[in-house]
């Protein structure tokens, strides 16, 4: 036989005996590999940081600004001029209080929310505030008219509709406490404010009329309450208005030194000049003879204060009528003694 063939199969069988492996987590590997966690623990904190404080404070910060709620408790507009006037705002802004900032101060633009291209009226510089539950912000200050036509338009708002809403904006920057960082942020609220209703519930009493014009040329006199249920106080003027009655125009009627304060104690003398005969004729007609009242209406002519010419005024009075009535039957039986009779 060959050589191959005659040796003997051999079959080794090795009982390896395995070390017992240790048991406690990553100590070993972690003590090897401390660097590559040091490295990682730094990335985090390079990138993880600055993301907060870029992308994460602004946004809640902005998050919190929007969320907070302002209220106006009243609007003073003195001292009106042909280009300018001193506003004071009277508002409080309410929020959760949850976080501790300071608010810079910054010009707000007022608007009209309804208004179609959102010109601001005037521009307000609010002052710097906190994010505290609640803050008080009055302002008063001297105010420039930079855009006659939408200052008009808030004027026409206001004297015209039951409720208008205003909008005030402007940028500004928030310092969260803690951190050093300023943040940009806007502040933007739209409130809606209570309108004048065209001086609805406007009354005429005391009325008076004489036979012979005075020097100034009125021979009609009275004292007119007018109702402001707004909350706005305004120094209007010397104040003229058409006059007109049953459609047509019977003379002009003044009030002097108008200023309106919210509420219904505002009572002012009033005068006018007025064509007689028309209404002498109006009376004498049904239903008008039966109780001796006469509808006039009233629309805005002219405003002056100060010597100056107030076209914002007087193009906002001019928009649209107001329907008075005056009792003109008890006038006259005052100065004849007499009263009105209807004609057959």
């Amino acid at each position: 036989m060959s050589d191959i063939q005659d040796k003997p199969t051999i079959v080794q069988d090795e009982n390896v005996s395995l070390k017992p492996r240790k048991r406690g987590g990553c100590v070993g590997h972690c003590l090897k590999l401390w660097w590559v966690y040091l490295i990682v623990l730094i990335v985090i904190v390079v990138i993880a940081v600055p993301v907060i404080l870029l992308v994460a404070v602004p946004k809640i910060a902005q998050s919190k600004l929007d969320e907070a709620e302002l209220s106006i408790q009243g609007i003073r507009m003195m001292n009106s001029q042909a280009k300018n006037f001193t506003m004071s705002i009277n508002s409080t802004i309410l929020s959760d209080g949850k976080i501790k900032a300071t608010i810079d101060g910054f010009p707000g633009k007022m608007y009209l929310e309804d208004y179609h291209d959102h010109t601001p009226f005037a521009i307000i510089n609010f002052p710097e505030t906190t994010a505290d539950a609640m803050q008080v912000v009055n302002v008063t200050q001297f105010t420039e008219i930079n855009d006659i036509a939408a200052f008009t338009a808030f004027n026409t708002f206001l004297l015209m509709n039951d409720t208008f809403r205003v909008t005030v904006e402007g940028d500004t920057f928030v310092t969260v406490h803690g951190i050093a960082r300023r943040y940009p942020v806007t502040f933007k609220k739209t409130v809606t404010l209570p309108g004048l209703r065209l001086f609805a519930g406007t009354t005429v009493f005391d009325t008076s009329i004489t036979l012979s014009p005075d020097a100034r040329g009125n021979n009609f006199k009275g004292k007119t309450r007018i109702p402001n249920h707004s909350l706005v106080t305004f120094e209007i003027g010397n104040t003229t208005f058409h006059n007109y009655l049953l459609g047509n125009e019977v003379g002009t009627v003044y009030i002097d030194d108008l200023t309106l304060s919210p509420g219904d104690d505002n009572v002012f003398d009033m005068r006018a000049t007025i064509d007689n005969g028309p209404v002498l004729t109006a009376i004498q007609e049904k239903p008008y003879c039966e109780d001796g009242n006469l509808p006039f209406q009233l629309r805005g002519k002219d405003v002056t204060n100060h010597g100056q010419y107030l076209n914002y005024f007087a193009d906002a009075l001019a928009a649209g009528n107001q329907t008075i009535e005056i009792d003109i039957g008890g006038t006259i039986k005052k100065l004849t003694g007499q009263a009105v009779a209807c004609k057959a």
